[in-house]
């Protein structure tokens, strides 16, 4: 084993998405280029990359965005990432077949070959994020996959609220977490709750960080969307890596369009795990009840 440190380059894009799936295709194609330019070997891009975050309405018309996966987007992102020598996490909106979708994200080897992918298992349906109306929770389970530069785990936004979802992640061997995103302030909430509401997004992804033993990397959309005429969302940005202490490595602006290159010690991780042994100490044979929606108490 090689005495020098093992350390990898992440890149993550914060882009703006426009009406033009195309337009955003070859937007984020060329962010990739320039992610690799920098040094990434990794590159993440956001939640739904290729088109406007249209979950802010219930609309069937948007399941013409839905395409299969292995598809047509991913031959094209295999082809980049085997040209340019990157792994490249992509978001997309899967269609399985007729009547069943998913939140998906495709992960492709620095070679161009496709590893497989992760369905967004948590689904949200709240204002403006209708996402049931569109996605079938995911089947795959918790995945990690070991790349040419690390061993990653992806999940996706919503899934980023829960622990048991990174917990899971990082115990098939996840050295680095990556959360590809789109999330933002409600604009007649940001005055009041935008604060709260952001810091307890980037919080508990920190957390995970730490419980974990791992490196987060989160990716997020910028600008404001209303694809439909309504209020919008106006996407919070701020897109970040943080260290398995939890602390943030790097973080983008909240409103410009960004490329994220951070070096990663993954030698340094390994010493955290064994001197922070969490994994080691974990009561496995105390957790019965993760696995039941609420635990009723017999003495009420």
């Amino acid at each position: 084993m090689s005495n020098h440190p093992k350390k990898v380059r992440v890149g993550l894009v914060q882009m703006k998405c426009s009406a033009d799936l195309q337009e955003n295709l070859q937007k984020a194609v060329q962010r990739v280029r320039e992610a690799a330019e920098k040094g990434a070997q990794i590159v993440c891009l956001q939640e739904l990359f290729t088109s406007q975050y249209f979950c802010q309405i219930e609309d069937h018309k948007y399941f013409g965005f839905a395409e299969e996966i292995p598809g047509p987007t991913t031959d094209l992102l295999c082809r980049l990432a085997a040209e340019l020598e990157v792994v490249i996490v992509a978001s997309l909106f899967e269609r399985r077949t007729a009547g069943l979708y998913h939140n998906t994200a495709a992960v492709i080897d620095a070679d161009g070959k496709f590893l497989g992918k992760y369905r967004k298992m948590h689904i949200p349906d709240d204002p403006l994020f209708y996402e049931k109306f569109y996605f079938t929770p995911g089947d795959l389970g918790f995945k990690a996959w070991k790349t040419r530069y690390a061993t990653i785990g992806v999940c996706i936004c919503w899934d980023q609220w829960y622990p048991e979802a990174a917990r899971l992640t990082a115990l098939r061997g996840a050295q680095i977490l990556f959360y590809p995103t789109a999330i933002g302030w409600h604009p007649s909430e940001k005055a009041q709750h935008g604060d709260r509401q952001h810091g307890a997004w980037e919080t508990i992804q920190r957390s995970h960080a730490v419980a974990n033993g791992c490196y987060v990397a989160v990716p997020n959309r910028v600008g404001h969307e209303a694809p439909d005429g309504g209020p919008g969302i106006e996407f919070w940005g701020q897109s970040f890596v943080a260290d398995f202490s939890g602390q943030i490595i790097q973080k983008a602006s909240v409103a410009a369009e960004e490329i994220l290159v951070v070096e990663l010690d993954l030698d340094a991780l390994d010493t955290q795990r064994t001197h922070w042994p969490f994994f080691r100490d974990r009561r496995i044979d105390a957790y019965d009840g993760m696995n039941q929606r609420f635990l009723e108490d017999d003495n009420v």
